[in-house]
């Protein structure tokens, strides 16, 4: 009985430690709360928003695009949920003009699982069952993003980078800290927007830890191997943009972009390999009317996936979205994924922003 109760609370564990348990000085997918997208405006284009985006999501994006906001003070909320509200995502985010020259931004980002069952202390010492000893523990990923953005000399281009401080817990068992650097460019010319995004540009490094002395004993039971303090790198990324500008009539503009995800290391399943470099493809589109009303699709998540005919299907990922303006407020709201084309299932996302002129 007794193993049956700590199996149970350690498969919990295990699902939430799986991504969090890398080999020393391990190359991985770390960090993939940080690329799940911020604020509902961009996400309802598809994420194709690097080069478009000018508001309190920049500092996550595209630092550089912070300069583009328009007024003093621009922040705003994010909330979504994941697995029918078993996961939740929230980000915060605030860009602020220090001078016509520059801005700084304030973003944060958490990705967590709450209140999941710890029965390891169910049973006593005596073998007695107790409801009373059960506690619970969340496993939740944080970022404090830290952005800058400055004109340069050059008429149109723009400078910018983010500093991330990561921290990741799973209840008291695992935890790590970690930091990483994000560097921007972004050049205006003619109502086009060109960017170019390096995440990670130093590789970004988690050093995790492990409390042994409360999980040896349900390790132990269930014949696993205790994990061992480690460090763990995420590889550097590109993002490569571009986003136009066009005006239909006097009420009516539309905003076409596109992002290319450039990865490095030859594992990823991407729609376009091209030898050890992978390429992700983001295509968006916002509408606006009268500067009130914005309407807005995109479509991202291209992957080529076994059929059962012996044919790869091709796999997306669609989303729509939709705003409203009034005075200097804003809310935002994006699904993703609704199409039965995608297999990740869908999510809604309602982001509220003020912008103080």
């Amino acid at each position: 009985m007794r193993k049956i109760v700590m199996r149970t609370t350690l498969y919990a564990l295990a699902l939430s430690l799986l991504f969090t348990v890398p080999v020393l000085g391990q190359v991985k997918y770390s960090n993939e709360f940080l690329t799940i997208g911020a604020g509902a405006r961009i996400m309802g284009m598809g994420g194709a928003g690097t080069a478009f985006v000018d508001d309190y999501s920049s500092g996550y994006w595209n630092p550089s695009g912070m300069m583009n906001i328009d007024g003093k003070l621009d922040v705003g909320l994010m909330h979504s949920e994941y697995f029918a509200g078993l996961a939740k995502y929230d980000f915060g985010g605030a860009a602020y003009r220090l001078d016509p020259n520059s801005v700084v931004g304030l973003s944060v980002v958490r990705f967590a699982v709450d209140d999941i069952p710890n029965t390891l202390e169910l049973i006593d010492a005596d073998g007695n069952i107790r409801y009373d000893r059960i506690s619970s523990f969340s496993s939740a990923d944080l970022g404090i993003l830290a952005s800058y953005a400055r004109k340069t000399k050059i008429t149109g281009l723009t400078l910018g980078g983010t500093v991330k401080i990561i921290y990741r817990h799973t209840g008291d068992f695992a935890k790590a800290w970690g930091f990483g650097l994000d560097a921007a460019a972004n050049y205006h010319i003619s109502g086009w927007n060109f960017s170019a995004v390096i995440r990670d540009v130093t590789g970004t490094f988690n050093a995790w830890s492990f409390d042994q002395d409360l999980l040896r004993e349900a390790f132990e039971l269930t014949g696993n191997e205790l994990p061992e303090n480690s460090l763990e790198i995420t590889l550097p990324r590109a993002i490569l943009a571009v986003s136009r500008n066009f005006t239909l009539s006097e009420k009516i503009k539309i905003v076409p972009a596109v992002d290319l995800h450039l990865t490095f290391d030859g594992r990823r399943h991407v729609l376009l390999p091209v030898g050890p470099v992978g390429i992700d493809p983001f295509v968006g589109a916002e509408f606006r009317y009268n500067d009130w009303l914005f309407v807005r699709t995109g479509v991202g998540g291209f992957q080529w996936v076994p059929g059962l005919n012996g044919k790869d299907n091709l796999n997306l990922r669609p989303a729509l979205g939709l705003g409203v303006q009034y005075r200097s407020f804003y809310i935002d709201y994006a699904i993703n994924g609704f199409s039965d084309i995608s297999l990740a299932g869908y999510s809604n996302l309602i982001s509220l922003r003020y912008l103080l002129k």
